[in-house]
C-alpha cells in the first residue's frame, strides 16, 4: 500500500503540497482537541490524556512522513508557548524538562512507524487490498507497535532522568494506562475501519 493509498487520501483526494497541508493542519486539529481531554491521577504525575489516540490516528489516517511531520510541528508549537498540550503541565519548552517530556518526544517516532505499517499493508479492513508483505497484519497489532514506543520512551524518562527507577517508572507511567489504551485502541481500528468502509461505498 503506497502513501496515496492512506485514508487521508481516500477522504481527500486532492494532490499536491496544498492539498498535504490542509490535511496536516486538520490533524493538528485533532491533536489539539485529543490533547485537552485529560484526566490527573493522583498517584502519578502522567495524567490520563487523549494525546496517545490522537498520535496513533494521525498515523493511520496520513502514514509515516505526515504523520511524522504533523507531530514535530505539534511538539515545536507546544515549545513555542501555544496552548497544545494538555493544560496540566508547565508552558513552553519546560514542559519539556516535565514527567511527561518522554511521552511527548516519542510521538514523532511512533507516528512514523504506525504510519509505515500503515502504507505497506497492514490490514484496515480487506486484507485482499493486496500491499504486500504486511498485508495481513491488523491493525491492532499495529497499534501497539506504536504504543510500545510512547511507553518505552516515556517509562525511561521517568525512570533515568527523573531518577525514579525502573519499578516506579511502570507503576507511574504505564500500567496505570493500559486499560484506556486498549480502548482507544479499539476506537481507532472502528474508526478506520468505518472510514475504509464509508469511503468504498461513496
Amino acid at each position: 500500500m503506497s502513501q496515496s493509498k492512506v485514508l487521508a487520501d481516500r477522504i481527500y483526494s486532492g494532490e499536491g503540497i496544498a492539498a498535504d497541508a490542509l490535511r496536516i493542519v486538520a490533524a493538528n486539529i485533532l491533536l489539539v482537541l485529543c490533547a485537552h481531554i485529560v484526566i490527573p491521577l493522583p498517584w502519578t504525575p502522567v495524567p490520563i490524556t487523549g494525546q496517545t489516540f490522537g498520535v496513533l490516528l494521525v498515523a493511520v489516517l496520513l502514514g509515516a512522513r505526515r504523520g511524522a511531520i504533523t507531530l514535530i510541528l505539534y511538539l515545536l508549537e507546544g515549545a513555542a508557548g501555544l496552548p497544545v498540550f494538555q493544560p496540566l503541565g508547565l508552558p513552553g519548552l519546560a514542559r519539556f524538562a516535565g514527567p511527561t517530556a518522554g511521552y511527548l518526544l516519542s510521538y514523532p517516532f511512533a507516528a512514523f512507524v504506525t504510519g509505515w505499517l500503515v502504507e505497506r499493508g497492514a490490514k484496515i479492513g480487506n486484507a485482499r487490498d493486496g500491499g504486500g508483505w504486511l498485508a495481513g497484519l491488523p491493525l491492532l497489532g499495529v497499534l501497539l507497535s506504536g504504543e510500545a514506543i510512547i511507553f518505552a520512551c516515556g517509562c525511561a524518562w521517568l525512570a533515568m532522568f527523573l531518577g525514579m527507577g525502573w519499578s516506579a517508572a511502570l507503576r507511574q507511567g504505564a500500567l496505570p494506562f493500559i486499560p484506556g489504551e486498549i480502548i482507544k485502541m479499539a476506537l481507532i481500528v472502528v474508526a478506520a475501519g468505518g472510514l475504509q468502509l464509508a469511503r468504498r461505498e461513496a
